[in-house]
């Protein structure tokens, strides 16, 4: 069988298949290894912008921490002023509720006119609940003789 490129000099020779396809191949091996430096490259700058970014907010800890130290010890000194100038205050538990929203300040009631009703069941419930003869008696504003009476005929 006869080839068409017989006869022909070697510069006219056409390129054959089995050429083109190595060509081919050769340019996407090429391709292939800029593809995979390209994702190193990538992959190394992504890594140095997260070290770079994680140093950088460990700076910027860094820097708040020593200014909140800072801070915390001016208030430490001012609290040390201001309590060796003035006495201290007697420490007040904290209100809640209406009052503490409203801000209304509390009031003593005068409790001179109230009266305890002075009922005999009651007190002969506190006694079997094991209260003392005094406390009943001060409870209700009896005598302790009375309060006596009272569990003896009950």
């Amino acid at each position: 069988m006869m080839d068409e490129s017989w006869g022909r000099k070697p510069a006219m020779l056409r390129v054959r298949a089995n050429d083109r396809d190595a060509a081919r191949a050769v340019d996407r091996e090429r391709r292939a290894q800029e593809r995979a430096a390209a994702a190193e490259a990538r992959t190394e700058a992504r890594a140095a912008a997260r070290d770079a970014a994680s140093q950088a907010r460990e700076a910027a800890r860094t820097a708040r921490r020593v200014e909140e130290e800072a801070r915390a010890a001016v208030r430490r000194e001012a609290v040390a002023t201001v309590a060796a100038e003035e006495p201290a205050a007697p420490r007040r538990r904290r209100s809640t509720g209406a009052i503490a929203r409203t801000g209304m300040p509390t009031e003593e009631r005068d409790t001179r006119a109230y009266r305890t009703v002075v009922d005999e069941d009651r007190i002969r419930a506190l006694a079997k609940r094991g209260t003392s003869v005094a406390g009943i008696a001060g409870a209700f504003g009896l005598s302790v003789a009375d309060i006596e009476a009272v569990l003896a005929a009950g």
